[in-house]
């Protein structure tokens, strides 16, 4: 084999090597992309208050380590709600129901006046019970 075929072999392996290189480095640019879009839909869901339901929390290793990085490189690191506070139930909240009339008072025993169907006159059950 001769110098120059040494050579343009040479070159071709490496001009190979580079092509696979560079597709590969586009292939892990456009999954980083997509990991840091979900990421930050994942952030402005947590901000929000708005967790799919049935979604995991992230382990608070995980939580830490990522922190610890972020910090180390001298990146910003956003404070976001705790996994259990996401995951809470939302408080629900419930209209006082609007009542027509008076309501039974219980009396000087503790007790309520029975109820029944009777349209009987019924001011004196404070005083009875």
């Amino acid at each position: 084999m001769s110098a120059t075929e040494v050579l343009a072999r040479f070159r071709a392996e490496v001009g190979a090597a580079v092509t696979r290189a560079r597709r590969a480095s586009g292939e892990i640019g456009e999954r980083n992309a997509e990991l840091r879009e979900r990421t930050r839909g994942l952030a402005a869901q947590a901000r929000e208050r708005k967790v799919e339901p049935g979604a995991r929390p992230t382990s608070g290793d995980v939580r830490e380590a990522a922190t610890g990085f972020r910090h180390h490189r001298g990146l910003p690191v956003e404070q976001v709600p705790d996994a259990a506070e996401l995951t809470a139930p939302a408080p629900v909240e419930t209209k006082p129901v609007a009542t027509l009339g008076s309501a039974a008072v219980a009396g000087p025993s503790g007790q309520l006046p029975r109820v029944s169907d009777d349209d009987e006159d019924f001011s004196q059950s404070r005083i009875l019970y």
